[in-house]
């Protein structure tokens, strides 16, 4: 440690790491004494403070005591370089920056934000909020028990954004009051756990928290607000450099852990070029011991193999999905057809035809869905069609997709997702279409590109709005232009569909899922005889009885629905022996 007798004010350098001066005890969260050695639990893990350690011996010993499903962070090491010798084939440099917020420099935000507000953490439903966005990031979720007993303690602060009109929980992020958990004698805070729902409409949540967090130790009188973020993350990166924050030498140390897995492991050059719907199957597989080539990297297709059997995947789709399961679940018509066959409900659909005919069939539904009868991620598909001059124009956009056009009955309800896996419901999630809210400052296609830009970030560039014709119907529709500036408070729902690859959000309801919904859902795979499938239902409620299945997906994505087991579930499927409930 070092010597506590040295007087240095850290802002006389501020490029230099932090030292720690008039080393004084610790104090802990129900107020007893804390040895010098400071791990603050969190939640998620502990933050291991490497300069109150007298020796690297033991600091090396505290990383090795992490517990499972958590993730330790040693920060502020004197020297990484040495703990990392101690156990090298145990402990790693965590690849990620440092960046410090001086706050006498800086300068309090007079906007204040705007359908949202931010707030402390006030409930153990809000812990489930949280970890639901955690999950949707792919993040390590809180223990919820641990972060609930320790809500009135003022040395970890855990904050969330709240959305105005429906309470929902949009963001969160956690502070570390160094001073108040150890007695800090720089006065230093620090800013942890940032995240924002990918399904949230309204701009700058990430921004306002980063803000409000900043802020909330200002009026403590903190010194500075350190941050570790991935080096690769330039998005982040640039808000952080916006609102003042500088990089410094301080650096991380972590356990080797599957959690840890993808910064301390080179995958190989094609595995990163996979999406995430075959990448995160290769990297279950991997955990288990089974071998992964990358065949085509592109399209996603790859080989898995265990004990003398390979099997060749492109994402969800595997050898194990026949040729006529794939042709049922290709051809829309076909779909339905099996499905009623099976004494299960679906919506009221024929070919596209002569111009006549089909506004017949518009005049005796009013409102229709039409689609290409081959095709997937929502291309050519236009929802809610009402006119005649929009039924020309959406069979037109459909037949660039496929020659075969359908018309279908238009069904009101939530647009909800069932993963079926070897006759098992794995996972359930409602799709929401991309919406927007207004702020009395952009314009209707700025708000759309600005989600679009959050929706890429968030699902690594597979989920964007298409700023296309479809678009452009949707917003006139709703009374609206896309070079009109959109009021501030205004919700507009921009896309009828809910597909992820046109900016669609997916929204975990598994544990809600209905039994006769869930049973519907094996009945349709049965009756597509296909192993793996992503039924779309509409239905009234998540919880009720009452549906109709419109599709069937026989290459869904699986990432989609984290945190739910599905690339488990899919190399159980394929490799049996490997499994473990």
């Amino acid at each position: 440690m070092l010597n506590p007798r040295v007087s240095v004010d850290p802002r006389l350098d501020r490029g230099s790491a932090p030292t720690l001066l008039n080393w004084k005890q610790p104090q802990g969260p129900v107020g007893q004494n804390l040895p010098p050695d400071v791990a603050i639990q969190c939640g998620w893990g502990r933050l291991i403070f490497g300069h109150t350690f007298a020796s690297n011996e033991v600091l090396a010993r505290a990383l090795m005591e992490e517990r499972p499903g958590q993730r330790d962070i040693a920060l502020y090491l004197r020297d990484p370089h040495v703990v990392l010798s101690l156990a090298p084939q145990e402990l790693f440099l965590d690849p990620s920056h440092t960046y410090r917020l001086w706050l006498d420099r800086y300068r309090v935000s007079t906007r204040r934000p705007r359908g949202f507000l931010l707030r402390r953490l006030a409930s153990e439903a809000d812990i489930s909020e949280m970890n639901r966005i955690y999950g949707a990031r792919g993040m390590v979720p809180v223990d919820a028990e641990h972060v609930w007993s320790q809500r009135n303690w003022r040395g970890v602060s855990y904050l969330v954004a709240e959305e105005v009109d429906t309470g929902r929980v949009v963001g969160t992020v956690t502070g570390v009051d160094h001073v108040q958990s150890f007695g800090d004698p720089e006065g230093g805070s620090s800013l942890w756990c940032l995240a924002v729902d990918p399904g949230a409409t309204h701009p700058g949540i990430g921004k306002a928290l980063v803000r409000y967090l900043a802020e909330h130790f200002l009026a403590r009188g903190r010194a500075f607000m350190d941050l570790s973020v991935l080096h690769d993350n330039r998005q982040a990166i640039a808000l952080y450099e916006k609102l003042g924050f500088q990089r410094v030498p301080v650096f991380c140390l972590k356990r080797k852990n599957n959690i840890n897995e993808p910064l301390f492991t080179a995958p190989q050059p094609l595995e990163e070029q996979l999406n995430p719907y075959a990448g995160i199957i290769v990297k279950e597989a991997r955990r288990r011991g089974i071998a992964v080539e990358v065949l085509d990297a592109q399209e996603g297709y790859f080989s898995l193999t265990f004990g003398g059997r390979s099997v060749v995947c492109r994402e969800s789709l595997s050898e194990l999905t026949s040729a006529i399961s794939m042709s049922r679940c290709d051809d829309k018509r076909v779909t339905l057809k099996l499905l009623t066959q099976a004494g299960l409900r679906v919506p009221e659909q024929q070919l596209a035809g002569a111009p006549h005919e089909n506004e017949a069939f518009l005049r005796g539904h009013s409102r229709l869905v039409v689609k290409p009868a081959r095709g997937e991620q929502g291309r050519g598909i236009s929802v809610d069609v009402r006119s005649t001059e929009e039924l020309a124009q959406a069979v037109a956009s459909a037949r660039e997709v496929d020659n075969d056009v359908v018309l279908e009955q238009f069904v009101q309800g939530k647009d909800l997702r069932i993963l079926v896996i070897n006759d098992e419901v794995v996972a359930a999630a409602v799709r929401q279409p991309p919406s927007i809210t207004g702020d009395g400052q952009h314009t209707v296609r700025q708000l759309i590109e600005k989600l679009s830009r959050r929706r890429e970030a968030a699902t690594e560039g597979e989920s964007r709005v298409p700023m296309d014709a479809e678009t452009e119907r949707c917003v006139r529709s709703e009374g609206h232009t896309l070079d009109e500036v959109l009021p501030e408070g205004v919700a507009l729902q921009v896309r009828k569909t809910a597909n992820l690859h046109t900016g669609g959000t997916l929204h975990d309801v598994t544990v809600q899922l209905h039994p006769t919904l869930a049973e519907a859902a094996v009945t349709a795979a049965r009756a597509l005889q296909i192993p793996v499938v992503g039924l779309d239902f509409l239905v009234p409620q998540v919880d009720g009885e009452e549906y109709v299945i419109i599709e069937a997906n026989e290459r869904p994505g699986l990432a989609n629905h984290e945190p739910q087991p599905t690339a488990e579930r899919f190399v159980d499927l394929l490799f049996p022996r490997t499994a473990v409930r």
